[in-house]
């Protein structure tokens, strides 16, 4: 009985940490809120930032339709190697001017690691709730 319940437990654990891993992609919706007014994420239309729709997996600074727009320090980043994986979004999502030095983005960051993941969880959701 102890060893089922034990069992019960380790696989509830082990559930909750991975839903937190990947995120919430409905609750990453209204976390992106903070960011339509620069973002889009569900087209490919530009705002004062580049559209972010398919930014998964890109090289930081090659949207094509924003190519003129960027930082010189965002290009920089993507001639260097930066791809916009789980790991650099969510680096960069917490503390912009420090993942890329000399960006233009007035955001300073989430701070909450949860927030992160389910704004990310949004950003590969395909089709966007």
């Amino acid at each position: 009985m102890l060893r089922a319940v034990s069992s019960a437990s380790l696989l509830l654990l082990v559930a909750t940490v991975g839903a937190h891993a990947g995120g919430d992609p409905a609750l990453g919706k209204k976390v992106f809120n903070r960011c339509i007014a620069c973002h889009e994420a569900a087209t490919d239309r530009d705002k004062v930032g580049p559209h972010l729709l398919g930014v998964v997996g890109r090289t930081a600074g090659t949207a094509e339709s924003f190519l003129g727009h960027y930082s010189e320090a965002m290009k920089a980043a993507g001639a260097a190697g930066l791809v916009w994986d789980e790991a650099n979004l969510a680096e960069y999502l917490k503390a912009p001017k420090l993942k890329v030095p000399g960006n233009r983005m007035a955001f300073g960051g989430l701070t909450n690691d949860d927030d992160i993941a389910n704004v990310i969880a949004y950003l590969k959701a395909d089709p966007k709730p």
